[in-house]
């Protein structure tokens, strides 16, 4: 099997906590000042797309838990 490289590989199959771990992960390298500019900016757009990925996660959820929210007032 072989690795995709960051700019290939499908992060929409990434779970909510994986892609968090990486987004933090991301953070503290870009807070740590030490990566070179094109690191830096390499890391940025990686980290645009892992915040993407767990926002779509997290509106997922609250889609779901708003229709079971309607489900419930309608057997009431």
């Amino acid at each position: 099997m072989t690795e995709q490289s960051p700019d290939t590989e499908d992060l929409s199959q990434l779970s909510y906590e994986q892609a968090r771990e990486e987004l933090v992960a991301v953070v503290q390298r870009l807070e740590s000042g030490g990566a070179p500019l094109a690191e830096s900016l390499a890391l940025w757009e990686r980290g645009e797309k892992l915040a993407a990925v767990c926002q779509q996660w997290l509106d997922g959820a609250k889609e779901t838990v708003e229709a079971a929210r309607r489900a419930g007032d309608q057997q009431t």
